[in-house]
């Protein structure tokens, strides 16, 4: 199969369907959670859970980079703007995560911060060269996917000595989170995750390879299968996960084959060693803090540092009481528990960060999945 068409054929998914449903145990009931927001996307977009036995369940996971920033790093960054005064570039999606209050960088925009959507961690830089008596700060954030690139730029600012662009890191570690949700306590009055293995990231798979998630299966006994984004992608991991499940076994497999090798992208993990080290703790929207769990920027680079050059301190926020992001984030929860899912929460009006990205799980339950819920009213 080497078009993207064929990896979206409706007969080879009717007979991968039929696959899982003759794999599937009767009687059994089979728990996997997708990780990744494009997962969480492709899973909802393509309706993928209406081929799966009623035995399967797929848990939206937290690997939506927005999605995971806490309110207290949302807040940092918008009084950033507001006070500092400074030009701050971003991708769109980081522009509408609500803070404290409902403030969002679009709002402080709207307060006349000069606030700017980019496509790539260059742009930023390009804005630094073009206007040299403005202040520009990139708001970088993402996991493994997006770190090299922002690596780049911190070091072709610096070998340019440009001296007007600095850069608010708030890159993730995908490993770090598996880990927390597999190690999370039980909290009081909910019942304990249950899971029976994972759907592996795919692009963040393509820098770090397959080895980081050997830990999951050595010490923690559960499957991971890395897949694609695409249709049969998808189900194809699925039918590798209940697969293990049967034989008991648990290894990291790889679906996704023609993107992922066993040891990543050697040359962007050896840039991201140059430019970042690891934190010692950094706090995730619903998991809390993790440690080792994000990068920060390493000394020879520090005066390309925002958290440096603009001495930001870090202040943790609750979340808004009504929305259950958090526990949504963890696996806890699905969409539609939420009380405001779908009528004070839209992706026109985000209350919590998982509405706001396609690939957060609210998101993408809203726009291909949130009618399946509805109760029908006997006429």
């Amino acid at each position: 199969m080497n078009y993207i068409d064929e990896y979206r054929d409706g007969t080879l998914a009717a007979g991968l369907a039929a696959a899982i449903a003759r794999a599937a145990i009767p009687r059994r009931q089979y728990r996997f959670m997708e990780f990744c927001g494009g997962h969480t996307y492709a899973i909802a977009r393509y309706g993928l859970t209406d081929l799966l036995p009623s035995s399967v369940r797929m848990i939206h996971g937290p690997g939506c980079p927005v999605c995971v920033l806490p309110i207290g790093r949302v807040d940092a960054v918008i009084r950033l703007a507001l006070e500092h005064k400074v030009t701050l570039c971003t991708y769109g999606d980081a522009l509408r995560v609500p803070g404290s209050g409902g403030m969002s960088l679009l709002r402080a925009r709207a307060r006349g911060a000069d606030v700017r959507m980019i496509y790539s961690a260059a742009d930023a830089l390009t804005v630094a060269r073009a206007e040299p008596q403005r202040e520009v700060v990139f708001f970088a954030l993402g996991f493994e996917t997006t770190t090299p690139a922002t690596a780049v730029v911190i070091r072709e600012a610096h070998a340019a000595g440009i001296g007007n662009f600095s850069v608010l890191c708030n890159h993730v570690l995908t490993p770090p989170a598996m880990a927390a949700i597999l190690e999370s306590p039980v909290l009081p009055g909910a019942a304990p995750l249950a899971l029976d293995g994972f759907v592996g990231p795919a692009h963040v798979s393509t820098v770090i390879g397959t080895v980081p998630y050997e830990f999951v299966a050595l010490r923690h006994r559960k499957p991971v299968v890395i897949a694609g984004f695409e249709p049969l992608d998808l189900l194809q991991a699925v039918l590798m996960l209940i697969r293990q499940v049967n034989d008991g076994r648990a290894e990291v497999e790889n679906e996704f084959v023609r993107a992922v090798g066993r040891n990543g992208n050697l040359k962007a993990q050896a840039l991201m060693r140059e430019v970042f080290e690891v934190r010692d703790r950094f706090e995730w929207r619903g998991l809390g803090e993790i440690p080792a769990s994000a990068l920060k920027i390493r000394e020879p680079y520090r005066r390309l540092d925002a958290e440096v050059r603009y001495a930001m301190g870090y202040r943790p926020v609750p979340d808004n009481k009504a929305c259950e992001c958090g526990a949504i984030l963890r696996g806890a929860k699905s969409p539609s528990e939420c009380a405001i899912f779908g009528t004070l929460c839209t992706p026109e009006n985000p209350i919590g960060a998982c509405m706001v990205s396609s690939e957060g799980a609210c998101a993408a339950h809203y726009s291909y999945g949130r009618f399946k819920d509805a109760v029908e009213v006997p006429g």
